[in-house]
């Protein structure tokens, strides 16, 4: 009884943290996931013929610059699709208006409702001033944070190469220093190795999106298809919501429901290639989560950080399961926590 006692208070004690230092975690979770994948493709380059030949640190130190690039593109490219986004929303009104008209006679409405009218219910009841500064700072918040997992994998990267060296130190001795790394070289290569593998499985997803909606003549094409790709880190939920909003979208632009229509379809067909056919090929062992555990997860960190932790439910809890799975005392967690006992 005491025990369970300790757990429970310990547990709301570290929900509580985890939600008060929001802030300063977030950035730091962030940043160790991008390291495991850096760090991984860094060690996937020695297969490349002349990129192979460079010194360890050299490799992470090209990887680090071109995830800097890809940070800064991504936010650029946020920006530019906010502002053209903003720009041709009057050009679509006229889709919608016939788009509506169209329908409501298909139903035998008498009463046909028009844009205008609908706007007038919808859009013009809020107050859209009230908006943007909570929407400014969102984006404000959202440069400063790819700033900081910048900094910080920058640092964690750094600090990998005397990392053996400082275990050693902790350890005292020789043997158990040795035993250590060993450990923590096993947990590395397996959470670096899932998460190097769903980051492809992701771009694979994204790169199918984009060619898709670049043929059926999609606007934003590469914002949505970015946005798709990082949706998936997302268990179940995450694809539908990234297939959701080319289609409002081809509504807009197009103003068919045989547009919007063939969107989705093709859009969900890739979506089911990928996660029924690709993704249990690339993974292998690596993910094996038990269902309820997954929404349990995603329930837990989208309710702490919201749809940042969404992002990171699985990858963080993958990484945790594989952790207690490498240690003798803790690996019956593990166990409990896959979806066969298989790990």
């Amino acid at each position: 009884m005491r025990s369970a006692t300790y757990a429970t208070a310990l547990t709301l004690m570290l929900g509580w943290l985890l939600w008060i230092g929001k802030p300063i975690l977030l950035p730091v979770f962030a940043a160790v996931i991008s390291v495991y994948i850096l760090s991984t493709a860094a060690a996937s380059m020695k297969a490349v013929p002349v990129l192979g030949r460079l010194p360890d640190w050299a490799r992470r130190g090209l990887i680090l610059i071109l995830f800097t690039i890809v940070v800064v593109l991504l936010f650029i490219l946020v920006i530019d699709n906010l502002v053209q986004v903003v720009a041709i929303l009057p050009q679509y009104e006229s889709n919608l208006e016939q788009l509506i008209s169209r329908n409501a006679s298909l139903l035998g409405i008498e009463d046909e409702p028009t844009w205008e009218n609908l706007r007038r219910a919808t859009l013009d009841q809020m107050d859209i001033r009230a908006w943007m500064t909570p929407a400014l700072l969102s984006l404000r918040g959202f440069g400063i944070t790819l700033f900081l997992v910048v900094l910080y994998s920058s640092f964690f990267i750094a600090e990998r190469g005397v990392m053996a060296r400082k275990v050693m130190i902790a350890m005292g001795d020789e043997e158990m220093g040795g035993r250590a790394i060993q450990l923590l070289s096993r947990i590395n290569e397996r959470i670096g190795q899932y998460l190097f593998v769903k980051t492809v499985i992701n771009v694979i997803l994204g790169g199918l999106s984009f060619v898709i909606m670049l043929l059926l003549g999609i606007e934003f094409a590469l914002f949505w298809a970015v946005l798709i790709a990082f949706l998936n880190y997302i268990p179940y939920i995450g694809s539908m919501i990234g297939v959701i909003f080319p289609v409002l979208l081809s509504l807009a632009q197009f103003g068919t429901l045989s547009m919007a229509g063939a969107v989705m379809v093709s859009l969900t067909a890739a979506q089911i290639f990928v996660a029924f056919v690709l993704e249990p090929r690339m993974m292998g062992r690596a993910f094996n989560l038990s269902p309820f555990v997954v929404l349990l997860a995603l329930a837990f960190w989208s309710t702490l950080w919201g749809l940042p932790g969404a992002l990171l439910a699985v990858p963080l809890t993958v990484s945790l399961v594989l952790v207690f799975a490498e240690l003798k005392t803790t690996r019956p967690i593990a166990v409990l926590l896959s979806a066969n006992g298989k790990l």
